[in-house]
Formats: structure tokens, C-alpha cells, sequence
């Protein structure tokens, strides 16, 4: 058995997988596979109705909000919602806490002003700001959630006197979330919800159609909601898949109970790191991340021989992103705490083997 810390695209639920593959052959039963079935037959309909359904049973979305299943991931969304929500002339706020973050805020700057109203830059993003006054004026305030290189999250999201756009991509459906508390939140899937390969959209219906700006089809909000997020093909195998993990989440008693387990998870693999003379953590304990776990070693000419130990027992995706180095424990909703416990294990089995 793999043990799968991969940051993304990450881990999936085994039965989810199964399911899957056999609607690769046979999509229930009618002789078609999921691969080539219309995106306007009844029987994806019927898919993409139920995924929509599950996203709104699970995150209690509110009415007056809209779910879309869009294409071009995450990273489109740094641009179209500017597009879809900075006035010409107009000024969004952002929160600056990572590389998407700073990505995101970067795209904005083609539709307008853009305040950084706070960035934890100074500490390379080991932190998350918390001393900082949102700005009014602003059309839009722009947080990410859980920030992946880093290992940093949001633990409580900001009170915000105009619309909240997050970035979710990484801790999507993994904590309960208040959806009214935002105007837009859109996530990829391929943390939490399912393959590369399709992006959520949660938007708010009353904050669209007032930049006052032509939006072309594609990229407008308002035409997707009314096109059902069919304006064109949509990525009919990702939702499909998205559709089975949201299910599987519902039958383990939804956000709430993956929260629960979430937090054990993180927990234990913290102190591990604390304790363990060998590990150590990386950002401030108060924003540390329940998705995205770490950590260095005291001494780095050591890391590759851990990296070794690892893969000798089928420990896969800890090493760190390039940018920063050192590890990364991706904890998705998928990741069983065994996983957990066999990467704990071998830690300690590091450090009794190289202790002095």
C-alpha cells in the first residue's frame, strides 16, 4: 500500500477510485463509458445535478448563491473574478500569505488598483497577518485559505464589511465553512474534491453585473450560471469523479466528522515534529495548517537519507516544494491517520538509527 502525502493532484478515496474505473468501461450499465457519454444526456445531467446538490447539502450554501463546475483550474479564477467583480477604475483588497496569493493579487492588477492590505512575506509566509484594517472603498477583499507551499492556514476567517473572494483550492470541504460569511469562494478540485481538472465556483448572485464592463462569454460569471455550467462541454470525467468523493464524504457524515478527523490527523504528526530532536517545524503554531504539514530537518545533509527511508516504505510526496525545501505532509480528506501513524513511525525509526 501507497501512502500517498502528495499535495496535489492528491490523494482520492479507494472506493471513489474503484467506482471510477468501472464507469470508464460501463457507466451504469448503459453499454457507454463516462469518457464518451453527451454532456447533454440525461444521464450526466443527472451527474452534474447531484454534484451541485452535494455542494450546497454539505456546505450549507445559502439561498442566492449559484454553484458552477468550471474549467482551467484555480488559476483562471485569479483573473475572472476581478474581471467579474473590480469596477474599471476600481480598487480589491488582498491579503498577500503565499504564492497564489501573490499570484492572484498580480492578475488583478489588470483590471485595477489593488491594495495589499497586509503580506507575511517578510518571514517567507511561516506566518498569517492578523493586525490589519480592510479597506471599504474596495469592491472585494481576497484571502487564500490554506496556503500549500507554506503550511499555513487561516484558522478563523476575517470579519470583512465588503464581499470576501477566497482561494480555497487546498481545504475545501475539509472544515465546516459559514458560505454567507463570503461573496465568492472557488476551489480546484484536485486537493479534496477530485481530479485535476474542474474548479469550483460558490458566488454570491447580488454582487455580479455591476463592473459595468463587457465580459466575454466564457469568462462571465452570470452566462455559466445561466448556461447550468454548460456553456460549453464541461470536464464531464472530473465532475463525474468530484461527484463520487463528495459522495463518500457525505456518507462519513460529512464536513463536520472530516473536520474531526482533520484535526487528529494534525495533531498528532505536530507533536511528533515537536518532539523528534531530528524535525523541526516550520511556521508559528497558531496558523499552522490541517492540510499541508511542514517541517525541516535540524540537519539538512540528512534529508535525502530520510527521503530514502520513505520510499523504502512506500511513503510517497514529502519531499517540500522546490521553492522552500525541507518536507511536506499533504493531509487531504482522503489520507486514512494509519498513513499518518507509518510516516510517524518511520520519524522515529530515523532518528533512533542516527541518533549519537
Amino acid at each position: 500500500m501507497k501512502h500517498n502525502f502528495g499535495a496535489g493532484p492528491g490523494i482520492l478515496p479507494h472506493e471513489v477510485l474503484k467506482q471510477a474505473a468501472a464507469a470508464v468501461v460501463d457507466f451504469g450499465g448503459i453499454g457507454l463509458s463516462i469518457l464518451e457519454i453527451s454532456h447533454r444526456s440525461p444521464e450526466f445531467e443527472s451527474v452534474l445535478d447531484e454534484a451541485v446538490k452535494l455542494v450546497k447539502e454539505l456546505f450549507n450554501v445559502p439561498e442566492g448563491y449559484s454553484v458552477l463546475f468550471l474549467q482551467g483550474g484555480a488559476s483562471t479564477q485569479f483573473a475572472l473574478a476581478p474581471y467579474n467583480l473590480l469596477p474599471d477604475g476600481g480598487k480589491a483588497a488582498y491579503l498577500e500569505t503565499g504564492v497564489w496569493a501573490n499570484k492572484a493579487l498580480k492578475e488583478a492588477k489588470f483590471f485595477g488598483e489593488v491594495e495589499v492590505v497586509a503580506t507575511s512575506k517578510d518571514k517567507n509566509f511561516t506566518y498569517i497577518p492578523k493586525d490589519y484594517t480592510i479597506p471599504t472603498d474596495a469592491a472585494y477583499f481576497h484571502i487564500t485559505s490554506n496556503n500549500t507551499i507554506y503550511g499555513t492556514q487561516l484558522q478563523e476567517f476575517p470579519k470583512s464589511p465588503i464581499p470576501v473572494v477566497c482561494d480555497m483550492s487546498s481545504d475545501i470541504f475539509s472544515r465546516k465553512v459559514n458560505v454567507a460569511d463570503f461573496g465568492l469562494i472557488y476551489a480546484g478540485a484536485q486537493k479534496n474534491m477530485g481530479p485535476a481538472g474542474v474548479t469550483l465556483v460558490i458566488v454570491k448572485d447580488s454582487i455580479l453585473g455591476k463592473t459595468g464592463r463587457k465580459i466575454p462569454a466564457m469568462f462571465n460569471y452570470q452566462v455559466q450560471i445561466e448556461g447550468g455550467s454548460m456553456y460549453n462541454t464541461p470536464p464531464v470525467f472530473a465532475i463525474y469523479v468530484s461527484m463520487l468523493t463528495l459522495n463518500w464524504l457525505k456518507s462519513k457524515g460529512g464536513v463536520a466528522a472530516i473536520e474531526k478527523e482533520n484535526i487528529a490527523k494534525a495533531r498528532v504528526l505536530y507533536e511528533e515534529i515537536d518532539r523528534n530532536p531530528f524535525f523541526k517545524p516550520v511556521c508559528e503554531v497558531e496558523d499552522r495548517s490541517h492540510m499541508n504539514v511542514c517541517f525541516v530537518m535540524e540537519n539538512p545533509d540528512l534529508e535525502k537519507a530520510f527521503l530514502k527511508l520513505c520510499d523504502d516504505k512506500d511513503i510517497i510526496g514529502i519531499k517540500g516544494h522546490r521553492s522552500v525545501g525541507g518536507f511536506r505532509a499533504s493531509i487531504y480528506n482522503a489520507l486514512p491517520i494509519t498513513s499518518v501513524y507509518v510516516l510517524i513511525d518511520a520519524m522515529q525509526e530515523f532518528a533512533e538509527k542516527n541518533k549519537v
